[in-house]
């Protein structure tokens, strides 16, 4: 059994950065005490602001209070795809309640997962998905904020849905993982691409060449954090404050200054996003 990875160490400073996605409870977070901890270590290494991210309705409901007990957090609410069958009345009730926070700047993360149905028990069918994305494109588009998209293997459902829905006015891929193809779809469209440490995964020869082509107006950056830690610290746990190794991969892909690409994804992700 090969022993546990420790924790990556605190990077260089890199500023200014937004974290566009982040599960903040995920990373051990439960009080306003430990959010501060987590966010103090991010802004220490330039991570000012983070958007932390529920994928049930306990989380939807935590994230918001962390929205309330730190300045530098924001919440974005929503059911994960796989989730999905979790969306019942009350659900919908309280999503949209949430949803209407002030500190709430994103109905999210939605979208579909085909990878998990038939592998994860109790895992929403491909249908169930489809309908609750149907209903938070929805919501996003009642609110008027951001939709930010949790998608695997499912690039052409996904872009019919919205298609078919009519997408709201801002549309954030986040985790992007797919193709060239697919990027320069999602461009042509309007969406932002949002890249995590996977990018810097140097067997992930597909992503690094979409990242390549997306605009520097479309592009995010953000950890999901507890997972998906960068190069070379992957699969030890991720937070907040490795984004700057990211930032750096990235940045060497697209042959960019590193400080370049943090103030143009600091300055994106606080105009999608309203902060």
């Amino acid at each position: 059994m090969s022993a546990k990875r420790e924790v990556p160490p605190l990077p260089p400073l890199l500023s200014p950065l937004v974290d566009a996605h982040t599960h903040l409870d995920a990373c051990g977070a439960t009080d306003a005490e430990s959010t501060k901890v987590i966010v103090d270590r991010a802004a220490s290494v330039g991570v000012g602001q983070i958007v932390t991210v529920a994928d049930d309705l306990a989380a939807a409901q935590w994230a918001v209070r962390a929205a309330h007990w730190d300045s530098r957090v924001y919440a974005a609410v929503a059911l994960h795809p796989t989730r999905a069958d979790a969306l019942d009345e009350h659900a919908k009730a309280e999503l949209t309640r949430l949803a209407a926070d002030p500190r709430v700047v994103a109905i999210g993360e939605t979208g579909l997962d085909y990878y998990w149905p038939g592998k994860l028990e109790g895992c929403a069918d491909i249908e169930t998905q489809i309908e609750g994305f149907r209903w938070h494109i929805e919501l996003a588009k009642q609110t008027r904020k951001p939709l930010m998209i949790h998608n695997r293997e499912a690039d052409h459902d996904l872009l019919t849905v919205l298609l078919d829905e009519g997408a709201p006015e801002t549309v954030v891929f986040h985790c992007f993982s797919s193709d060239a193809n697919m990027a320069l779809s999602c461009v042509a469209e309007g969406y932002v691409l949002s890249f995590s440490g996977t990018v810097s995964f140097r067997n992930a020869h597909e992503l690094r060449e979409a990242a390549k082509l997306v605009p520097d107006e479309a592009i995010l950056v953000e950890t999901d954090a507890p997972y998906l830690t960068p190069h070379p610290y992957r699969g030890a746990p991720n937070e907040s404050y490795c984004l700057p190794y990211t930032v750096r991969a990235l940045a060497e892909l697209r042959e960019q200054d590193p400080a370049d690409l943090a103030k143009i994804t600091a300055a994106n992700a606080r105009r999608v996003y309203g902060i």
